[in-house]
């Protein structure tokens, strides 16, 4: 399947790809509905914005552990999904919002858009079964909103694939994404440790971040890190873990040829073939040679640091694993 966030002309990927996109209008939509239309609304003495929050935010699942509060409403399934749409305040949403992009653009860019709607929902449901299962064992809980355990479960994948790419705090302050996922995922343990009452559902990120990272574990195929072989250049490894290394023969696991069986009786048309096939294999080893130095430079530099045939040459290569 072809990458359909392919721009050429703009560092050759979607600054805003379709499920980026979608993510950002729904909550920020999902926001104005929340906080500026349904609080005026009333059917009779009851507020449709109490009911909307007791139907779509995540409940805690046992009373005998929750805070009570007067939107506090029973637990139902499809929550685990709806509290991520909603948000607390506007520096809620607006931080959530632009985590997701900034460290999401590129992964959905890579994966594609179904593979990456697939991760986000599955890292937000998992911080959500977190908040209500664990949290309740270290401390009260109430009811939940917001994007931020998948949020933390992108970061924790954008830390997984480019584990030595520079994130600026504040735009000075420079740190490696793969340093920057380990201090935030420390500062959660310390606030669930201390057990602290700062409103934040930490159990909830950590909740997220573990998810998505066994996700990756168990998927890192699937998810395109046979592709995607971004290498340590101090270890000689890709990412946190060997993702996508290359086989003893030299060659990358996504261009594994099949074994031509020979037979005598058509030893003449083997030994044409075996020659084809040599041809064949010193263009791919050379085509690759200068794949693995287009992800290099990708890795280390960004998008904006490629070529236009450096770009054209990096999507023709990720439409043959879709």
């Amino acid at each position: 399947m072809a990458n359909q966030n392919y721009k050429p002309g703009f560092f050759g990927f979607s600054l805003f790809p379709p499920v980026i996109k979608f993510l950002l209008i729904s909550n920020g939509a999902v926001y104005l509905l929340q906080h500026f239309f349904l609080p005026a609304l009333k059917v009779g003495s009851v507020s449709v914005y109490k009911v909307f929050f007791q139907l779509f935010a995540l409940q805690p699942l046992l009373d005998l552990n929750a805070i009570q509060t007067p939107i506090s409403g029973p637990f139902f399934p499809w929550q685990l999904i709806t509290y991520m749409f909603m948000h607390g305040s506007f520096g809620h949403l607006f931080f959530n919002m632009f985590a997701l992009w900034m460290f999401g653009v590129e992964l959905e860019n890579i994966w594609g858009s179904k593979k990456f709607l697939i991760y986000y929902f599955i890292t937000g449901i998992g911080a959500g079964l977190a908040n209500i299962l664990i949290a309740p064992l270290f401390a009260d809980v109430a009811p939940t909103v917001g994007a931020s355990g998948a949020v933390y479960g992108i970061l924790v994948a954008f830390g997984m694939l480019f584990p030595n790419r520079n994130i600026y705090i504040y735009f000075l302050i420079p740190i490696k994404a793969k340093y920057l996922v380990i201090l935030y995922m420390v500062i959660e343990v310390f606030y669930v440790g201390s057990q602290a009452d700062s409103g934040i559902a930490h159990i909830a990120h950590l909740g997220g971040a573990v998810v998505g990272f066994i996700y990756i574990l168990s998927m890192k195929n699937k998810l395109g890190f046979n592709f995607v072989n971004f290498k340590d250049k101090s270890s000689g490894s890709s990412g946190f873990f060997n993702f996508g290394q290359k086989s003893q023969t030299g060659r990358s696991p996504f261009k594994q040829n099949k074994t031509n069986v020979v037979n005598a009786e058509f030893m003449e048309i083997n030994t044409d073939k075996a020659d084809i096939k040599k041809e064949e294999e010193e263009k791919q080893r050379i085509s690759q040679s200068k794949i693995d130095t287009i992800l290099d430079k990708l890795a280390e530099k960004g998008y904006q640091s490629l070529t236009e045939e450096e770009k054209k040459v990096l999507f023709e290569e990720s439409k043959k694993i879709r």
